[in-house]
């Protein structure tokens, strides 16, 4: 957590505001605080707070679990990995706990980058690209068609739940979606890839898409004290649901460790290849 229709959401709603906070798309950053170094990557403190005072936020993206802000002079880059999150507030506002970075905007509110766990990390590059450009293609990207998608798969000779989570693989997916799709698509998490057949790989790719589509449309998932913001946590197939109903046949749902992850899959709809099961 949070995987992307948790960062698409923070990123929609940033450009966009939300209930009564404003938009940011636009605003000057007339100076930033670093209240936990170690969250800065790259440059140094020294730098990163001279180059970033007195620049504007003209436009807000993300790529895979980025948060992509790109400044009148330079890009701003966040992942939040396990618990970061971006809250807006008045400037005057009591500084929280787990504030690791502060970015004062014009005229009266600010930008705090909060990071329980302190796994987070910021960036201020240049040029993006030599931080993006390592990881995979976006999950909606056009050019991702599922031919392309099976010459992917059958090239990476790995097992189909830890290829799917690799960011330099594909970019987004994390352990919720890619357990929500591989169900949706009736894929056994074990499965190698150069094992799956072009059918099975143009199933994945829309199963990919939907689960992501819903995740985005539901405001992601909420499961975890650090994110609170959507509801797709009362829409999961299988994630979390150990001993419990699968939607499409009955069958109680298990968990097993596949790649150090908790993973949950239907052991009947999600049959390992080579097997049938009735």
């Amino acid at each position: 957590m949070p995987e992307l229709p948790e960062v698409e959401t923070i990123r929609r709603n940033l450009r966009q505001g939300w209930g009564e906070t404003p938009s940011i798309l636009g605003r000057r950053i007339d100076g930033a605080r670093l209240l936990w170094e170690r969250s800065l990557a790259e440059p140094g403190p020294a730098e990163f707070l001279k180059r970033i005072s007195g620049q504007t936020i003209t436009e807000i993206g993300r790529r895979g679990k980025f948060l992509v802000f790109s400044l009148s002079d330079d890009w701003l880059l966040i992942h939040l990995r396990m618990s970061g999150d971006i809250l807006i507030e008045p400037s005057n506002a009591p500084v929280g706990p787990h504030y690791r970075a502060v970015f004062e905007l014009e005229p009266d509110y600010r930008m705090v980058f909060n990071d329980a766990r302190k796994f987070g990390r910021i960036w201020l590059l240049q040029q993006p690209q030599s931080l993006l450009g390592r990881l995979g293609p976006e999950p909606f990207d056009e050019d991702l068609d599922s031919a392309t998608f099976h010459r992917m798969l059958n090239s990476a000779c790995r097992r189909l739940k830890p290829a799917l989570t690799d960011q330099s693989f594909l970019a987004g997916l994390g352990n919720i979606y890619t357990d929500e799709a591989l169900n949706r698509a009736r894929l056994h998490p074990l499965t190698l890839t150069n094992r799956i057949s072009p059918v099975e790989a143009c199933r994945l790719l829309a199963s990919i898409r939907e689960t992501l589509e819903d995740g985005i449309r539901r405001n992601g998932t909420s499961i975890d004290w650090v994110y609170r913001g959507g509801d797709f946590q009362n829409y999961l197939r299988v994630y979390g649901r150990k001993g419990q109903a699968c939607p499409e046949c009955g069958t109680q749902i298990e968990r097993i460790v596949v790649g150090q992850r908790g993973t949950y899959y239907c052991p009947k709809c999600q049959v390992p290849a080579g097997e049938i099961r009735i």
